[in-house]
């Protein structure tokens, strides 16, 4: 039997990402998991950050992002991010992070990530309690270690996904795509 839940966001799991902010002058982590690709070509994500937060204005004003993947050796990091302000301590060194030079953009990369998506914010909304950014993404700063034939290749088990309130880690392969159209022939 079917019952009627509360309209929320049941959307779930979802990516665990690390978006760093600012410039130079200023700058910012912000743990985020309300994450997403919107569009192919050009490649676009959006972000949505809640209004209160610190990183907001910093996105505003520079009108670039950086989306930085989680890994399990990240994870502690990610966590910690997300449970202090960036007004009141300097989330890279609370974390133990480095910084890693823009390339395409003027706001750092996180240098321990396995792939870093800098982005242009090409577009803002604002609905009740966030802001969305779509960002076009022009440059991914990878590891070299992750790429294979001139694609992200991370390990299975390796990404981090949240589903309320838990982070997990993503893992065993369940299919890939096409796989049943190829059972068919």
């Amino acid at each position: 039997m079917k019952i009627d839940l509360k309209p929320s966001t049941y959307l779930a799991p979802v990516p665990a990402v690390m978006v760093t902010c600012g410039d130079a002058r200023e700058n910012n982590i912000i743990t985020l998991a309300w994450v997403g690709t919107v569009n192919s070509e050009p490649p676009v994500v959006s972000i949505s950050v809640r209004y209160s937060r610190h990183s907001l204005p910093l996105i505003e004003r520079t009108g670039e992002f950086t989306v930085n993947l989680v890994t399990k050796e990240l994870l502690h990091a990610t966590d910690v991010c997300g449970t202090i302000s960036g007004r009141d301590r300097d989330k890279f060194e609370a974390a133990g992070l480095t910084r890693g030079a823009g390339r395409a953009v003027g706001c750092p990369y996180i240098a321990e990530s396995p792939a870093s998506l800098e982005c242009k914010v090409i577009k803002r909304v604002d609905l009740g309690t966030h802001a969305v950014f779509f960002g076009e993404i022009v440059n991914v700063v990878a590891d070299e270690a992750v790429v294979k034939n001139g694609r992200l290749a991370l390990e299975a088990g390796r990404l981090v996904a949240y589903e309320n309130g838990k982070y997990l880690y993503t893992g065993e392969q369940a299919g890939t795509y096409g796989y049943t159209a190829k059972e068919k022939k």
